[in-house]
């Protein structure tokens, strides 16, 4: 019966994987639940067992399954023949999925998740809405962690294209992680798509649950796109998770010299798609491929000196002296070659003598 996954789903000293074993020895939850001898699960710590057993004594099932009912909180279990069929195929699928929001009205086949650094350069979060814009008009599903960053770009860009999104989160309902994300779950929670956490609502946003939550967000997934991540970024994680899982592992490239995508350059070099606009998702995807759809970078022919400055400006605006600092041009040079790139439509005059990046697909 699902009351038994809420229940033991709501004893924090053990975690879904104790569950799981206890449900596939016993052959259902109910039998899983009321068992006293746990002696002959092999590989089963005892010490743990013993003190699981206690605890579950304790248990006041009814009260625990109402608890969640009253905070309006929906949930699906493991056996539940709505439980996605993607998540169910991982190592450590969660017990319970809670949830708000509408679930199912996302496409759980063409689920696509985004995951990247928190502290997200300006040019990833505008190179991460561009590809995302593109997928506008397709019923593909954004998924992320509703983190700061590249998550927060990822959940907006698809609200802001009519793509429906699932936040997974890395705590239960009772705490809003970060508390800056508060009207984007109501955002989402209110038929936009889904937030979901395979914790019990009163279950605090610990350090050690942000990288457990991560193996549901590319669980969830036929494939992850990482838009940006240092060597030890914890998209990381979530990276090498999606190769574990067998599922698509796919990369927004940056400038070389930023640290912040060192850890992208080590994906592709292990064999990562390359990915600069939405076609190349979809066809790494094996979905559906829009057609007259134009590259994130087709930039017109760049001389090499102009291609030193468009890099150099790739995640801010700069002065000509900074220009001039980075590049080592004169300043004739510099000057000649700033005015031929905004007559060609990637960069523009801000701010008297400052200049920055222009949308190479919208010129914007």
């Amino acid at each position: 019966m699902r009351k038994y996954w809420v229940a033991l789903s709501s004893i924090e000293e053990i975690g879904s994987s104790f569950i799981q074993r206890l449900y596939h020895y016993f052959g259902d939850i109910e039998s899983a639940f009321n068992a006293t001898d746990l002696s002959q699960i092999e590989g089963l710590n005892i010490k743990k067992a013993e003190k699981y057993l206690r605890l579950r004594d304790k248990l006041d099932v009814d009260k625990i399954v109402a608890e969640v009912e009253n905070r309006g909180i929906n949930y699906l279990t493991f056996d539940d023949e709505k439980y996605p069929r993607m998540l169910k195929n991982i190592d450590d699928p969660p017990s319970v999925i809670y949830y708000k929001g509408d679930l199912f009205g996302c496409n759980l086949d063409k689920t696509l998740a985004v995951v990247g650094s928190r502290r997200a350069t300006g040019y990833a979060r505008e190179a991460l809405a561009q590809i995302i814009s593109e997928l506008n008009g397709t019923d593909v599903c954004i998924v992320s962690g509703l983190a700061s960053g590249i998550d927060t770009t990822a959940h907006v860009s698809a609200l802001d294209n009519n793509l429906k999104t699932v936040g997974v989160i890395a705590s239960g309902f009772d705490y809003t992680y970060p508390a800056a994300n508060k009207e984007l779950y109501k955002r989402i929670e209110n038929g936009c798509g889904a937030v979901l956490s395979e914790y019990y609502p009163t279950f605090e946003p610990l350090k050690f649950r942000f990288p457990q939550r991560n193996r549901i967000v590319s669980g969830l997934s036929y494939g992850t796109l990482v838009a940006e991540a240092s060597l030890k970024s914890g998209a990381l994680i979530t990276a090498n998770l999606t190769l574990e899982q067998g599922r698509e592992l796919m990369c927004i490239p940056g400038l070389i010299t930023n640290p912040n995508t060192q850890g992208i350059y080590k994906l592709l070099k292990n064999g990562a798609t390359l990915v600069t606009c939405a076609d190349d998702i979809l066809e790494a995807l094996g979905w559906e491929i829009k057609v007259e759809q134009k590259s994130l970078f087709s930039l017109p022919d760049l001389s090499e000196d102009e291609k030193v400055i468009y890099d150099t400006l790739e995640i801010e605006e700069k002065s000509v002296d900074e220009l001039q600092a980075f590049t080592k041009l004169s300043i004739d040079n510099l000057l000649m070659y700033l005015t031929t790139m905004e007559l060609k439509g990637i960069i523009k005059q801000v701010d008297g003598d400052r200049y920055k990046r222009v949308n190479p697909v919208n010129r914007s």
